[in-house]
């Protein structure tokens, strides 16, 4: 059985070295006037891969340190694949206007196919007719200006449920020790599920064992994506599994599925017992009538499909933005008191602020554009990859070859920034265009950009204007609140969010 073993393993040794150099004569360079980006010295077979490994630091800061060294156009192997790190506006500029039609896919990938619905998905779907009719349907039916208008409500009912729970932690005693992490992703997640199925997914009364299920199954996604899985670089590895990264997958969609379906199903069941809301149809309503008229292309694996895009992107890119904003102010507590004298003075302490404030709210927007100019929700943005040979910055980029756009270097870049590294929401003038220069890139550019966005700074105002004028906030102890980063490719803080809070004024009136 050992001498078995150890045949096998030198085969799939040889084999895997077999396959690097066919993919590397294939896909590298093949005319010496063809100059491929700066690199690293790399190690036969694994490439790069071995840089990317460092478990004390994200992945973001990693690639930062190497284009300091090698410059804003990085060319990495990794196994049989190429990656391409840009982390300058140019270059940024050049990928996706000059070459965006070039970029607009996305790699394959185990997570691609067991986790997305075989690519189906509207983040992991392919460039073409496929992915344009679902980005066309989310665009309209859900984050148009008109639809957002319509289903304000919604947000500001669960504004209120977040606020009425950090008042009932309070009681009657003094200051009360709060962490926001799960009661956001909670806001987050039913903000999404009233546009997408019309109903509060966890409620008040209920016990938090299915929300922490739901947390749960976002965090094994985060950890199973990524750099992490080898199989993804040596698909040899696939044919035995290496490290039960396939099954994990197909387990873990497994649960997902059974959630996504049987939202499909209850509001197919709703509507054929003509119980649907009129006036303020949800996604799947929508999704539903389109699949009476095609049935073919909108099958239930497509709308699943396009629920699991809207609920891992909307329910973590929010929620972790207001965490991070919260503890940027908690750190400077002079920002805290001007964002707070501006909602007086535009509010007043009658009411609670509403979205319809937002606009004069100049500072608390300059606020929240300064954190996640420090702190992306996605520091390297999506991948893509490119669907034919092209040039960057007159640097041959073969076909294949995956795209990461290091958005935390370019905003933290001392050449475009007076002081990155610190927080001066004063930095943003009224009227800065937010990509100026492609500077400025916390939900993406070119034609696959972040289609949620506006929602998401709609409610990322709304949450924090109602954090800031309902209650008095102070650090434990009067300790720094750690701003470290976690290791995931999400921006993520490694430490959740905890604070000492009371209410403010009529506060408890309000919620």
């Amino acid at each position: 059985m050992e001498e078995f073993l150890w045949l096998f393993k030198s085969v799939a040794f040889f084999f895997i070295m077999f396959v690097c150099k066919f993919i590397t004569q294939k896909y590298g360079a093949s005319n010496p006037t063809e100059v491929l980006p700066p690199s690293p010295p790399s190690i036969p077979i694994i490439g790069h891969l071995h840089l990317l490994r460092n478990k004390k630091e994200p992945l973001h800061r990693t690639f930062h340190k190497l284009s300091q060294k090698y410059g804003p156009v990085l060319f990495l192997r990794l196994g049989f694949r190429n990656l391409l790190v840009v982390s300058s506006p140019s270059a940024v500029e050049e990928c996706f206007t000059k070459n965006d039609v070039v970029f607009a896919n996305r790699p394959r990938s185990l997570a691609g196919k067991h986790l997305n619905y075989n690519y189906k998905s509207l983040i992991w779907a392919p460039y073409g007719d496929y992915w344009r009719t679902l980005r066309r349907l989310t665009t309209l039916e859900l984050f148009s200006t008109k639809q957002l208008s319509m289903l304000i409500e919604f947000r500001k009912e669960e504004v209120r449920v977040l606020l009425k729970e950090l008042v009932k932690d309070f009681g009657t005693s003094g200051w009360a020790k709060v962490e926001l992490r799960h009661r956001l992703k909670k806001l987050s997640f039913n903000v999404l599920m009233q546009m997408i199925a019309g109903k509060r997914y966890y409620s008040e009364e209920e016990a938090d064992q299915e929300a922490k299920r739901f947390r749960e199954l976002m965090k094994e996604l985060l950890q199973i994506h990524g750099f992490s899985n080898l199989n993804d670089f040596f698909p040899v590895l696939q044919l035995v599994d290496f490290q039960g990264v396939e099954k994990r997958m197909m387990e873990l969609m497994k649960k997902m599925d059974g959630f996504f379906q049987s939202l499909i199903d209850e509001q197919r069941r709703m509507g054929s017992d003509g119980l649907c809301i009129e006036g303020k149809p949800t996604l799947i309503n929508i999704m539903l009538s389109l699949q009476q008229q095609d049935p073919e292309f909108y099958t239930d694996e497509t709308m699943k499909g396009v629920i699991t895009t809207i609920l891992r992107a909307g329910t973590e890119s929010a929620s972790t933005a207001v965490e991070w904003t919260m503890s940027l102010l908690l750190n400077h507590p002079n920002e805290m008191e001007k964002a707070r004298a501006e909602i007086e003075a535009n509010v007043g302490q009658d009411r609670l602020l509403d979205e319809a404030d937002l606009p004069k709210l100049e500072y608390l927007q300059k606020i929240y554009t300064e954190s996640i100019r420090l702190f992306p929700p996605a520091p390297l943005l999506v991948p893509h990859e490119s669907s034919e040979a092209c040039t960057i910055s007159g640097f041959h980029v073969p076909r294949g070859t995956q795209l990461l756009v290091n958005a935390w270097s370019i905003h933290r870049d001392p050449d475009l920034w007076e002081n990155p590294t610190k927080f001066m929401p004063e930095r943003f003038e009224s009227g800065m265009s937010s990509t100026e220069g492609f500077k400025m890139i916390p939900f993406g550019v070119g034609r696959r950009a972040c289609s949620g966005a506006p929602l998401g700074k709609r409610l990322m105002g709304m949450v924090l204007g109602a954090l800031i004028q309902c209650f008095e906030w102070e650090k434990i102890k009067g300790e720094e609140i750690d701003m470290a980063e976690g290791l995931f490719q999400s921006m993520s803080k490694a430490e959740p969010f905890k604070a000492l809070c009371k209410p403010r004024h009529d506060a408890q009136i309000w919620c």
